[in-house]
């Protein structure tokens, strides 16, 4: 049954009279037992390096877009990072200046023990946009001090190293591409110089221009044709209704005017043709059979020139419409050839526009492959100067800085609860502890100590309550108790003070 909360004041206070001996017996374990833990608590005294980054230097604007400035991203967990890597966080460890000479050759063990010992006393912590602090806390001062002041030491150290080392390798790998893309640029130049020694067919803008000039002169070729054979049909016509020979007299004179007239048709049209075209061929023919009619004719006259009779002879009409005939069909044929010919190299045009086709989709790759190469060559050679000059940058030492703004201080005093708290906390804590001890006790005791219990558990009034009568020599004894214990507690008082004050003056540690 609970206590209820209107008489646990009273009753507190009724066991703890009560229980002088044990409530004074706590009290003193309590405050004494903080007072000890104050004494053995582990103090640690923690120093800090403040690093300022400087990334807003006047060499930002001035090389902006000619250069990139390193930079690192959430700079404070990536300056744990960094601290927390074996590299750096074992030269500590080995530092002789802080762990005495001899602490590069501890054993294996000892000397991983002490790397995460400082891990673990490790914090960075950021101070703004611009700050953060590298503290260390440990339980000597002095070693606090010296692990901090060479914590910031070693990140600036290691922070330029990393930078150009950073640096130079990202000019390393771009200068690698950049050679790479050179000689990736000069294969695909050679390919496509081998692919146009190879393919001499042309553009397609050529062969489409020259087909069309080859089909302009077909049409051009069959129209005079035409023409021609119009002209056949006509001197066809017109030699048929010529009579194809005539009668006269004829003296050796008359062949030869033929033949001179013939003579003079033949050296024209050889200024024009060769001997095999087909009217050189016919009019040489008529000559040779003028020539032999002259000769006999010459041969019948004898010493005196007689006229000859009578006689059947060719109508120079007849022969001329025949001439023109044969001509006009001797142009035809040749036409004709010339319709072949051109008909021949029309088809020789379209399998080279065809190959010109087959040859474009090749052409394109090689060209487009030449066109990205070089895009991203020229790109890259870009990026190299950059590069370059960014290397320049960290080597010198601008870009985005590190730098010390408050160097580590000694400190003076320990970090987290110091003794003084203990000594408060020990009163406290120990007038407290009986007096809470007794009202935990209370609300789990099952005796009934109020009417208010019984009256809950019952549900009927409580008519009469009978209070708790003392005798004199009950009393006497209780107040003889009361004040021994007063006694002995002003004394334990006393010394907790005097204890506590003597460790605050030094007098004690």
């Amino acid at each position: 049954m609970a206590l209820p909360l209107s008489e646990l004041p009273v009753e507190i206070v009724k066991e703890v009279r009560a229980r002088k001996w044990l409530a004074l017996l706590l009290f003193m374990i309590v405050s004494f037992g903080v007072l000890a833990a104050g004494f053995l608590w582990p103090y640690k005294y923690q120093s800090e390096t403040v690093i300022f980054i400087d990334d807003q230097n006047i060499i930002r604007p001035l090389m902006e877009g000619s250069a990139v400035a390193t930079e690192i991203n959430d700079r404070a967990s990536a300056a744990q990072e960094l601290l927390w890597s074996r590299s750096v966080i074992e030269k500590i460890a080995k530092d002789e200046e802080i762990f005495g000479e001899g602490a590069a050759d501890v054993a294996r063990p000892r000397l991983e023990g002490r790397i995460f010992a400082l891990k673990q006393n490790l914090s960075v912590v950021p101070r703004g946009d611009s700050y953060f602090a590298i503290a260390y806390q440990a339980q000597s001062p002095m070693r606090a001090f010296q692990i901090a002041q060479r914590m910031g030491q070693l990140f600036i150290e290691e922070t330029n190293a990393r930078k150009r080392s950073e640096s130079r390798n990202a000019y390393e790998f771009i200068n690698n591409q950049v050679r790479s893309y050179e000689r990736q640029l000069a294969q695909a130049e050679e390919r496509l110089q081998a692919f146009l020694s190879e393919n001499v067919d042309g553009t397609e803008g050529d062969a489409n221009t020259r087909l069309d000039n080859l089909r302009s002169q077909l049409e051009l070729a069959q129209m005079e044709k035409a023409e021609l054979e119009a002209r056949e049909r006509s001197l066809e016509l017109e030699l048929s209704r010529v009579n194809p020979t005539i009668r006269q007299g004829r003296t050796p004179d008359a062949y030869q005017t033929r033949i001179s007239s013939l003579e003079e048709r033949l050296d024209n049209l050889r200024l024009q043709y060769h001997d095999t075209y087909p009217d050189i061929v016919i009019l040489r023919e008529q000559l040779q059979e003028l020539r032999r009619q002259r000769a006999r004719a010459l041969a019948q006259e004898g010493d005196e020139p007689q006229p000859v009779g009578e006689e059947s002879l060719s109508n120079p009409v007849y022969q001329d419409i025949q001439t023109e005939l044969t001509s006009t069909r001797a142009d035809i044929q040749t036409m004709n050839s010339r319709i072949n010919s051109f008909r021949q190299l029309i088809s020789e045009q379209a399998q080279r526009m065809e190959r010109i086709q087959e040859n474009k989709a090749q052409y394109m790759e090689l060209t487009r492959d030449m066109e990205v190469n070089k895009e991203i060559y020229d790109d890259l050679l870009k990026r190299r100067e950059r590069a370059r000059v960014s290397m320049h940058l960290d080597v010198e030492g601008q870009g985005l800085n590190y730098r010390i703004n408050e160097k580590a201080q000694f400190p003076l005093a320990a970090s987290g609860p110091g003794f003084p708290l203990f000594a408060a906390a020990g009163l406290f804590l120990g007038l407290a502890a009986p007096f809470g001890l007794v009202a935990g006790l209370l609300q789990i005791d099952p005796r009934v100590r109020a009417r208010e219990q019984l009256e809950e558990t019952i549900e009927l009034p409580v008519l009469v309550q009978l209070p708790e009568i003392r005798t004199p020599f009950e009393q006497r004894r209780d107040r003889r108790v009361a004040l021994l214990v007063g006694v002995i507690a002003i004394i334990a008082v006393v010394v907790y003070l005097g204890v506590a004050g003597a460790a605050l003056m030094g007098v004690i540690g």
